[in-house]
């Protein structure tokens, strides 16, 4: 990273003494699994503030479809499970953080029960347990079919609604994290804010807890909301925290594919329940692929379906669910959603084609949100932990939100319950206005996404990574240097910075490992199975040695 990517430390000019002030013990940003449990763990502290960039109920946590990876069954077991993480995560997962939150998931699911989580019952009242991609055994637990995500906000919203010592602000975005001083390593002091009604404020904290989610509407083609912009990423690389493995984005395999219709996932615990890919000719596209077939990893069965449609033509392929015993009653929301479309899955295969999922690599943390930066912890998709390597097992992101947001709420909170509230540090922020002529964001916005989606998505060469950031600088010249004052232009800003570090390290990857797949270095290195981290004003990334016992999966 260079340039204009490493220049402004601050999205806007400022002084802090000139704004109002808010103060609290611990800060968390974002909403999802991961921030509303750490919230609820540093709140048993203190005061807590919970800032929700749109409102509390529309997380990215609140789509997915997908469930929790616990063990719960007598033939199933925590060294299965964590063979499993390792397996898929292809020789850069770190062993100590897989068993750590693999070990923890069971407790934090009794908790969800307690506090009234509606997971799916069998008629004689047993938990039901499904079965997702990469899984060796049935542990996924899902609520109303494929509406999990949805069914844990709720339960957790609950929680946080109810609990006197969290304030909820929603529709609150957070431009920045404070430090003491722009160099990297300073303390973090809170976060600098907007919201519509207020404008802009300070909000000082002890301990400040980032969750803000991934990046997924980097890409063109994403089953991720509007609100995946890739903000927290990019206010902690300006702040000088470390972030890590970029290049590793999971693309899911089967999103509905209509054209002009929005990108609805298609939860793999349909593939879980029999359904299997086809091609237009109705051939299997997965025979010979792989020794799981229609339930490999996620990065296999992408990549089998772009083979494939590059053979056969076209522009997707198709899931077919019809030999799905009660697929109505199974996934009630897909089955409606495909109804809107004119689309029975009970008697006609679902068009389907990959997307960008889930953004495996972000913040370096270690399994108890912990960060580089003194007063910072991060938790959830926003992070690189260690539990999902270079590729993330099906449904073991919920429970890395509820696992390490639990601990490093718990740990925020208590450094602030010793320190005491914060005082306010004397913090200025000089940008001078931008010389250069004005640009359309929708324009920017739309070419970056259409530029990954093309060169840096699930295929990848050296040329094309290094065509996507030189067409990333072009814009950056026009973007970061100006001074904009609506969310809008901040999202632009931040989704330039994340984009750029995921081609930078993607190009740095010479190798194909996990869901990072180049067609120029189609083999996995050794020297290459290292954590590359990434921090401003350096122009390369140091390298972090995997966590001894972490074994690569056996060659397929």
């Amino acid at each position: 990273m260079h340039g204009l990517f490493d220049e402004r430390r601050y999205l806007i000019p400022f002084r802090s003494g000139l704004l109002p002030q808010i103060f609290t013990g611990t800060v968390v940003i974002g909403a999802g699994v991961a921030g509303m449990r750490a919230a609820i763990a540093a709140a048993e502290h203190g005061e807590v503030i919970l800032l929700c960039k749109g409102e509390l109920a529309h997380s990215n946590t609140a789509w997915a479809q997908g469930g929790v990876a616990v063990v719960r069954d007598d033939a199933d077991t925590l060294d299965a499970h964590m063979q499993d993480t390792l397996t898929t995560g292809d020789g850069l997962c770190d062993p100590a953080a897989v068993r750590r939150i693999v070990e923890r998931g069971p407790a934090e699911v009794e908790r969800l029960i307690r506090w009234g989580m509606r997971f799916d019952r069998s008629a004689s009242g047993e938990i039901q347990l499904g079965r997702e991609g990469g899984h060796g055994h049935a542990r996924i637990l899902h609520a109303d079919g494929d509406s999990t995500g949805r069914e844990l906000v709720r339960v957790l919203g609950d929680v946080v609604r109810r609990h006197p010592q969290i304030r909820v602000f929603e529709h609150c975005f957070a431009l920045d994290l404070l430090t003491a001083d722009p160099s990297p390593g300073s303390t973090v002091l809170g976060a600098v804010t907007w919201h519509p009604r207020y404008g802009l404020q300070m909000l000082w904290a002890r301990s400040t807890v980032l969750a803000a989610g991934g990046a997924g509407r980097v890409y063109r083609e994403t089953t991720n909301p509007a609100g995946a912009t890739a903000d927290g990423v990019a206010m902690a690389y300006r702040a000088g925290a470390a972030v890590a493995d970029m290049a590793f984005v999971q693309f899911h395999p089967t999103v509905l594919y209509v054209p002009g219709a929005p990108r609805a996932l298609i939860s793999e615990a349909v593939r879980g329940e029999g359904a299997v890919l086809i091609d237009s000719a109705g051939e299997r596209c997965m025979d010979g692929i792989h020794p799981m077939g229609d339930l490999a990893p996620r990065d296999v069965v992408s990549r089998a379906i772009v083979e494939r449609v590059a053979r056969t033509g076209g522009s997707h392929v198709f899931l077919d669910a019809t030999g799905v015993e009660d697929l109505g009653r199974r996934f009630p929301g897909i089955t409606a959603t495909l109804e809107q479309y004119g689309i029975d899955p009970r008697r006609s295969p679902i068009p389907v084609s990959p997307a960008a999922h889930y953004t495996i690599g972000g913040v370096r943390a270690d399994e108890r949100g912990r960060t580089g930066l003194p007063g910072l912890w991060a938790v959830g998709e926003v992070t690189m932990s260690g539990l999902h390597g270079a590729n993330r097992l099906a449904s073991n992101s919920l429970l890395e939100g509820l696992v390490c947001g639990a601990s490093a709420g718990a740990d925020a909170g208590s450094l602030a319950e010793a320190a005491g509230l914060p005082s306010p540090t004397p913090v200025v922020s000089d940008i001078r206005p931008s010389d250069h002529g004005e640009l359309d964001l929708g324009d920017v916005r739309s070419s970056l996404r259409s530029a990954m989606w093309r060169n840096a998505g699930i295929r990848r060469t050296g040329a094309r990574l290094r065509d996507a950031s030189e067409m990333l600088d072009f814009w950056a010249r026009y973007t970061l240097d100006k001074i904009f004052d609506q969310p809008e232009g901040w999202e632009v800003q931040n989704m330039l910075l994340v984009a750029q570090l995921i081609a930078t390290s993607a190009a740095w990857r010479e190798e194909s490992r996990g869901c990072h797949a180049r067609d120029d270095a189609t083999e996995p290195e050794d020297r290459l199975r290292v954590h590359d981290l990434w921090r401003r004003g350096s122009d390369a990334p140091e390298t972090e040695p995997v966590e001894a016992g972490s074994e690569s999966p056996v060659p397929v």
